[in-house]
């Protein structure tokens, strides 16, 4: 009997809280699309480091590279199936002991939340194509990239 009572009490409390979850559903995402405005200005400014980056592979310049990181910037990949990380001054010395190449990106994926970035792009360098993932950090009045995670597409 008491079973059957609260299978009863269950079905008629369903519809309350399925209101109660979506109202916090929804609350959750006014709070997302807040977190996800962003000024043209800030754009402007993370796709600057993004475009640095990526013409310093173009011009095969270490220099212009470094412009787009924190100095204490790190970058990580799989090699054979293993998780690898390394300064970022790895990527900046293959930039500078490289050749000029062609490169492109399309921004896929551009997340803030006031002085913190979230950036995917799908790039290619040359005959090279991949998808790159960063953080960013707003230092003073500039956008840095602090961590570059990228996947080589086959």
């Amino acid at each position: 009997m008491i079973s059957k009572i609260k299978q009863v009490l269950a079905l008629a409390l369903l519809p309350f809280l399925w209101v109660s979850c979506m109202s916090s559903m929804n609350n959750n995402k006014t709070k997302n699309n807040q977190t996800m405005e962003v000024t043209q200005q800030e754009k402007q400014g993370i796709l600057r480091a993004i475009d640095f980056y990526v013409e310093g592979g173009r011009k095969a310049s270490g220099k212009i590279t470094a412009e787009a990181f924190s100095p204490t910037a790190t970058m990580s990949f799989t090699e054979d199936g293993k998780l690898k990380s390394v300064p970022i001054q790895a990527l900046i010395d293959g930039f500078e002991k490289g050749e000029p190449m062609e490169a492109s990106y399309e921004l896929t994926t551009l997340d803030v939340a006031e002085d913190v970035a979230i950036v995917r792009i799908e790039s290619q360098f040359g005959p090279g194509k991949y998808s790159d993932m960063f953080t960013l950090v707003k230092d003073g009045d500039q956008w840095k990239i602090v961590s570059k995670i990228f996947h080589t597409k086959k």
